[in-house]
């Protein structure tokens, strides 16, 4: 297949690396020039300079033929539009990444039914890993960069919201689980005695996080450790 990748993220690059190493045909397309060069080093396909949400740019990446469009930026806004854009220009599919889940129910109200929920894709499987106590269930990996944490919440923080929480900016949480169920989490969730609150954090900030939960004693280390050992393998 011939695919379109719009954003030279680290997301964008690991995708279009999977795809070349399975035979594909990739083209690359970013606004940013000394992006493309860097990755160019590593990646064997086509790169594109330009505003991949604009009919002119696309078209120029669609050539003859191209079978999907990827929609990979950081920001969702870009995504949707590319994805509307390039229905347009003639791809068969496009899928936008899209990490607001309030902006889930506007791609399907658009009829963009392919959609990249990393966000909810990763919480669901380090939450099915933790329930079910299995390596197996967690299939994303992470390079070297983030560390991923289970903490348990104890007395001190019971009936806190994880907004207030005051998390590192480059910290993330991914789900809450208890003992009957695990489900995404979002500012106005308010944490119970015995809840697992699973989170993911660059590693130059987890110090922070774990002073955050330390009245509560350490982190959930068993969980923690599986994960990330998981995560590195």
């Amino acid at each position: 297949m011939r695919i379109v990748i719009v954003g030279a993220s680290r997301f964008g690059v690991a995708t279009a690396e999977q795809l070349i190493e399975t035979g594909h045909q990739v083209v690359l397309v970013d606004t940013d020039r000394d992006k493309l060069d860097q990755v160019a080093e590593d990646l064997d396909c086509g790169m594109l300079q330009g505003d991949g949400s604009l009919p002119t740019v696309q078209r120029e990446a669609f050539g003859d033929h191209a079978d999907a469009l990827i929609l990979l930026t950081n920001t969702d806004d870009v995504n949707i539009m590319a994805a509307v854009v390039g229905r347009s220009v003639g791809f068969a599919r496009v899928v936008p990444q899209i990490v607001r889940s309030e902006l889930v129910s506007v791609c399907e109200e658009l009829g963009l039914e392919d959609l990249v929920t990393p966000h909810q894709t990763l919480a669901r499987s380090l939450l099915r890993m933790l329930e079910d106590h299995s390596d197996a269930a967690l299939e994303l990996r992470f390079r070297n960069g983030l560390t991923v944490r289970g903490y348990t919440i104890g007395d001190q923080l019971a009936g806190t919201r994880i907004g207030a929480l005051d998390l590192p900016d480059r910290c993330r949480v991914m789900g809450v689980a208890d003992d009957y169920e695990e489900r995404l989490g979002d500012a106005d969730t308010v944490l119970e005695q015995g809840n697992r609150l699973i989170l993911v954090a660059e590693d130059d900030v987890i110090d922070e996080v774990d002073a955050i939960f330390e009245a509560e004693g350490s982190p959930d280390r068993p969980d923690g450790r599986e994960i990330q050992e998981n995560l590195e393998q």
